[in-house]
């Protein structure tokens, strides 16, 4: 096991329409697409494609869209550890002006406990909130066997401000600093108190503000993609996510500043794909992105 995901597994289904319909209205969409969904599910495929293939513990249900999702896993070699619900999760995505409007229908009632992994060998953990009692147990877990331990902290869930106490790297949302009733910059003040050795909050087209191994706060810009590129920002989260794992576990040496650099090139490379697995950058991806667009000034 080279690392181990943990999330709630969705398929995607992303309309591009010039409109969306209301009442008893109608449209054609221009083009869509389908794929795997989830925060920590798309890190997991994003990270495999730039060859570092993790394990994955994410739901499963026994109905053709899980048949469709253990597919996709196989496709990119990613063991799936499943863990059972009646159905699968759907999300229906409508990206439109650089928004994207999302509904999500989500069976988490979890129909047998987590499965034990053997975690020899593994030396990263990325976690999305989801599943909190496994969230909470690996990372203990890894934090006992110096396992590196990351959170998506998308959003406030009960096991949250106890989950980042086990957690080394802390990137988190604008809406977590919402619900928590805090200033971004309270927010990495409270992640470095947690004992998180790098936290962030990211801030969509402004990049990410965030701290790295000396506690030192800078702002990292967000890439200058030209709007009229921009297809699709869903999933842009977690390929950074996805990405700066990948780099991690290729290079774990590197200071975090090169980690992120490679996020934030990866992010700019989804913007401008449709669907989630469309927007997987390779590494050469990677590079082209940042020779092709400088950091917004």
């Amino acid at each position: 096991m080279e690392a181990l995901f943990i999330g709630q597994a969705y398929i995607d289904v992303t309309l591009l329409a010039d409109e969306m319909p209301k009442g008893d209205d109608k449209t054609v969409a221009r083009d869509y697409a389908v794929s795997f969904g989830g925060n920590a599910v798309t890190a997991a495929f994003a990270c495999a494609k730039q060859g570092v293939v993790p394990d994955l513990l994410a739901s499963h249900a026994d109905d053709w869209l899980g048949a469709m999702f253990a597919d996709m896993a196989r496709t990119y070699k990613i063991p799936l550890h499943p863990r059972k619900v009646k159905r699968s999760s759907l999300s229906f995505v409508m990206p439109h002006e650089g928004k994207r409007a999302i509904i999500r229908a989500r069976d988490d009632k979890y129909l047998h406990p987590f499965p034990h992994l053997d975690l020899t060998g593994c030396r990263g953990l990325h976690l999305d909130g989801h599943q909190p009692d496994a969230a909470l147990y690996y990372a203990k877990e890894s934090r006992l066997r110096g396992i590196l331990t990351s959170l998506d902290g998308g959003g406030l869930r009960p096991s949250t401000d106890e989950l980042l106490s086990y957690i080394d790297v802390a990137i988190v949302a604008e809406r977590l600093c919402e619900q928590m009733e805090l200033t971004t910059e309270q927010m990495l003040d409270h992640l470095k108190t947690k004992g998180c050795k790098i936290g962030g909050v990211t801030e969509g087209e402004r990049g990410m503000l965030w701290y790295d191994e000396d506690g030192v706060v800078s702002r990292l810009p967000s890439l200058s993609v030209p709007r009229e590129k921009i297809i699709d920002t869903s999933g842009a989260g977690d390929v950074f996510h996805g990405t700066y794992m990948a780099s991690y576990l290729h290079n774990p040496t590197a200071r975090w500043a090169m980690h992120f650099d490679n996020a934030r090139a990866a992010s700019a490379y989804k913007i401008q794909h449709l669907g989630n697995e469309a927007g997987l950058p390779s590494l050469a991806d990677i590079e082209a992105m940042k020779k092709l667009y400088p950091p917004q000034a």
